[in-house]
């Protein structure tokens, strides 16, 4: 674990992420990711997403919604698919 600290860069608030943390979770400069805050409100949840990424139309919640949407019925999804 690392300690940082969030600084102004603009009208933005950073949090730089090390070498370490780069290497470990595979992010890259220029990565899209999502930014997002679990349900305990204190925990931020950084997710890649792969490819490029219209920002205007997926938001953090639409992503977790399909996650979860996924989750529940993607078997049954894919079984649909195969027929």
């Amino acid at each position: 674990m690392q300690l940082q600290t969030i600084f102004k860069a603009g009208n933005s608030d950073v949090v730089a992420l090390s070498p370490e943390v780069k290497k470990k979770t595979g992010l890259k400069t220029g990565s899209n990711i999502v930014v997002d805050v679990a349900s305990d409100g204190k925990t931020v949840v950084i997710t890649e997403v792969g490819g490029k990424v219209n920002k205007s139309f997926i938001t953090p919640n639409f992503l977790n919604w399909l996650d979860g949407f996924n989750r529940e019925y993607g078997s049954a999804l894919q079984e649909l698919a195969s027929k």
